[in-house]
């Protein structure tokens, strides 16, 4: 395939192409991002996906999930004519020259592997309907050996006479920060391209490019692997700080501060040192699970056992958790009031998905607690996850009376929020806080008991001893 000439101006002659139009073949968090993105990067963008409803509201401006930035971005793009969406993918592919698929990979039912019936379909449905040359960039994240699979899928299906080349890119976005990180990305990657291909690609991302962005080009395999892998370190990152943390509550050290310390350590890094409730969403979870299963297929056992012992260790930390709610409350808490902080899976995102929150909420609800739940964002989705939980429209009512308070979402609404008059109106001054996000020192003063994952009292008083510390912290006024 030949790569688009450069947009025509006054000093270009008269045969230089126009920029090439994008089409992005699903309208899901990827792809809806990618889209406003690409309108915003100044390419005409056509959004395909299957579902009107979904269509309709986005051409509306409206995004069915949470995503600060996008609807703003959206709605800017649909008036200046730059974006469109269609169920019409016939329509959207012979229009375009660039065509990105970005649909989901859903965990299997029964299963670790990826379902990549989507992924699949997408690809199929951009070869058989293509009229000229047209590059297909992978975005969606896939089982190494995905890519090459779908080359043979475009060589099946694409039009006799008519050239297409599959790469592959992937995406490396932060829920709650998506917009920014496909404008100004840390890094950009493809695999598979020839040197046409790399011609367009680099056109489709040249203002981040100018911008400094490391490009990093190389083959399928490696493109592919790189975004799960990621996900899998920062995974274990997060399982291994939770499972210092255990050690922290034994001796009556600081996990806060150890964390601290060695984040001063370049090599490391502080970020995804927070001990806490343990990763969830739509990515890491399944992300690890499904490299767990591939890793399986080609016999890579190492990689298997290391992702085994980082979940288990995640899902760990709810049990934890549980437990920690159970004692507070004497050994039982049936028939309590418990109040919980949070549903998202972490703050900025709506996203319920394999939610830590939630399914430490629905396990107390299970033994007979009476749980009240409020989040800013998540109330809908989690509704509609866990429709039997009791939910209230405000943090103050969700506390007001409750015998224990779970913070299980870092929300700054909770972190900023007055101790001493969430003091004044809850049942009991009992707090978990499951994320170690709580300035401690500040709701001890106001009379509140805080318990946290591996952090000891910040007060002055007896010294916790290692006896005590079988427990995670308990932080008192007493």
């Amino acid at each position: 395939m030949s790569a688009p000439k450069k947009p025509q101006s006054s000093s270009t002659s008269a045969d230089v192409r126009p920029a090439p139009v994008i089409s992005v073949i699903g309208t899901g968090y990827l792809g809806a991002t990618h889209a406003a993105a690409m309108a915003e990067m100044g390419f005409e963008t056509i959004g395909v996906d299957v579902d009107p409803a979904k269509l309709a509201a986005l051409s509306a401006g409206e995004v069915p999930f949470y995503e600060p930035g996008l609807p703003e971005l959206i709605t800017k793009h649909v008036a200046t004519g730059r974006l469109r969406f269609t169920a019409d993918i016939a329509e959207a592919v012979a229009a375009a020259d660039v065509h990105f698929v970005c649909v989901g990979t859903p965990q299997k039912a029964g299963s670790h592997a990826a379902n990549l019936t989507y992924v699949e379909s997408a690809t199929r449905g951009v070869a058989e309907n293509l009229t000229h040359p047209g590059l297909i960039v992978g975005k969606s994240t896939v089982p190494v050996g995905t890519a090459a699979r779908l080359r043979g899928i475009v060589r099946e299906f694409a039009p006799a006479g008519i050239s297409a080349e599959l790469i592959w890119n992937p995406e490396f976005l932060r829920e709650g920060k998506a917009v920014d990180d496909t404008l100004h990305p840390d890094r950009l990657v493809w695999g598979g391209a020839s040197e046409a291909a790399d011609a367009v690609i680099r056109e489709v991302y040249a203002a981040p490019i100018s911008e400094g962005t490391p490009v990093i080009t190389t083959d399928l395999a490696t493109a592919e692997l790189v975004k799960v892998s990621a996900n899998a370190f920062l995974a274990t990152k997060i399982s291994f700080i939770n499972a210092i943390s255990e050690m922290c509550a034994i001796t009556g050290a600081d996990v806060t501060t150890l964390a601290d310390a060695l984040g001063q350590d370049a090599r490391i890094g502080r970020k995804f040192l927070n001990a806490g409730l343990g990763f969830g969403g739509g990515c890491l979870p399944k992300d690890i699970r499904a490299l767990m299963h591939r890793a399986n297929e080609i016999g890579a056992e190492r990689v298997v056992g290391l992702m085994q012992q980082v979940d288990e260790i995640n899902m760990g930390q709810r049990q934890r958790v549980i437990d920690m709610a159970i004692e507070s409350a004497g050994g039982s808490v049936l028939n309590r009031r418990v109040a919980v902080i949070g549903a998202a899976f972490k703050p900025l995102t709506d996203d319920v998905r394999d939610s830590p929150a939630l399914n430490v909420a629905a396990a107390l609800h299970l033994r007979g607690a009476q749980v009240t739940l409020w989040d800013p964002e998540a109330m809908d989705t989690a509704k509609r996850s866990f429709p039997t939980l009791s939910y209230t429209t405000s943090m103050t009512d969700a506390i007001e009376g409750a015998d224990i308070v779970l913070v299980l979402t870092e929300w700054d609404d909770i972190i900023e929020a007055d101790p001493v008059a969430l003091a004044n109106i809850v049942g009991r001054r009992e707090v978990i806080d499951a994320r170690n996000c709580l300035p401690v020192e500040h709701w001890v003063k106001a009379g509140w008991t805080v318990r946290s994952l591996g952090r000891p009292t910040p007060v002055t008083g007896a010294p916790v001893s290692v006896a005590a510390g079988m427990h995670d912290s308990l932080a008192t006024s007493r």
